[in-house]
C-alpha cells in the first residue's frame, strides 16, 4: 500500500437521516461542527442528511416525497433580479 495518502482525519462519524431520524455510525472525513452523544456514551461529529438508505425508495420499496418545492421558490426569489 501507498503511504501518506489517506486523509489525517478519518474519523467515526454519526450520520442522522432528517427525513426518517434514523441515525447510525460510520467511519468519514467530512467536516461537522454539530456533535451528537452516540449510544457507546462518546461524543463524535453528526452529519446530517436528507436522504440515506432509511429513506431512499430503492431501499425501502415506498415512494416517499421529498419537499424541496421551498427550497426552489426561495432560490427563484433569492436570484430573481440576475435573470435580466
Amino acid at each position: 500500500m501507498k503511504k501518506d495518502i489517506h486523509p489525517a482525519n478519518y474519523r467515526f462519524v454519526v450520520f442522522k437521516d432528517i427525513s426518517t431520524d434514523d441515525s447510525f455510525l460510520g467511519k468519514s472525513c467530512v467536516n461537522s461542527k454539530e456533535t451528537v452523544t452516540w449510544e457507546d456514551g462518546k461524543e463524535y461529529p453528526l452529519v446530517k442528511m436528507e436522504i440515506s438508505a432509511y429513506s431512499h425508495p430503492f431501499f425501502t420499496g415506498k415512494m416517499k416525497f421529498v419537499d424541496t418545492a421551498g427550497r426552489i421558490d426561495k432560490f427563484n426569489k433569492k436570484f430573481a433580479k440576475f435573470s435580466k
